[in-house]
């Protein structure tokens, strides 16, 4: 029998929130301007400045609106830059599961000042953690082991005894390397997580308590 978790590490997006910059984005790219796309594609290959907090805000809006051929107001890009989330409550159910049994719970994701101040106020879900690891704050990005190890340090975890969920495949293979006891996610194979729960709890329906929850 496996030894019981004593604490989880939750990535964001993609885990607890689904993530559409498409959808959020690319409607603030004029029609004469075209290759919305691309443009959106060469936006996100430049987000690893605000995602580590070395440039303020109202820096990246302005260099994020010159690469959309946006033309309009800070406050209306900040909007679209807010309305990619959308809540996978599935695995909000899994989260006050664990906290039930008295995991500790804490965040763990690559973000910014705007997405994560958003989030936090607009997602109950997020109450339930007890700690918080983000990227702009501490200055390093998935899958950099710094970032992992301010988090085991900040935390004092025992890694043996840390559940991390992620979706990104790199990211789960530093924390493998480091010794967390790791799940890719995927929303479409959701009963392979709860699967993976029953296994690392050692408790037949540990995980299953979530197949119930609505999305």
């Amino acid at each position: 029998m496996p030894v019981p978790p004593t604490a989880a590490l939750f990535d964001i997006g993609n885990v607890l929130v689904e993530v559409d910059f498409v959808r959020g984005l690319t409607p603030l790219v004029p029609p004469e301007a075209g290759a919305p796309h691309l443009r959106l594609r060469n936006l996100l290959e430049k987000c690893n400045e605000l995602e580590t907090g070395r440039i303020a805000p109202d820096e990246f809006i302005a260099m994020a609106s010159e690469c959309l051929a946006f033309t309009g107001p800070a406050e209306e890009f900040q909007d679209a830059w807010n309305s990619i989330f959308h809540p996978m409550r599935t695995m909000w159910s899994i989260v006050s599961f664990l906290k039930s049994l008295r995991l500790k719970l804490i965040l763990f994701s690559n973000t910014n000042c705007m997405h994560i101040e958003w989030l936090l106020t607009n997602y109950e879900i997020f109450e339930e953690f007890g700690g918080r690891v983000f990227s702009h704050e501490v200055g390093f990005t998935k899958p950099d082991p710094a970032i992992y190890h301010h988090a085991i340090t900040e935390f004092n975890l025992a890694p043996e005894e840390t559940l991390y969920i992620d979706d990104l495949p790199e990211n789960i293979a530093t924390g493998r390397t480091l010794g967390l006891r790791c799940h890719q996610y995927s929303r479409e194979r959701h009963h392979e997580f709860i699967a993976w729960l029953d296994q690392e709890f050692g408790l037949p329906g540990a995980g299953s308590h979530g197949t119930t929850a609505s999305t």
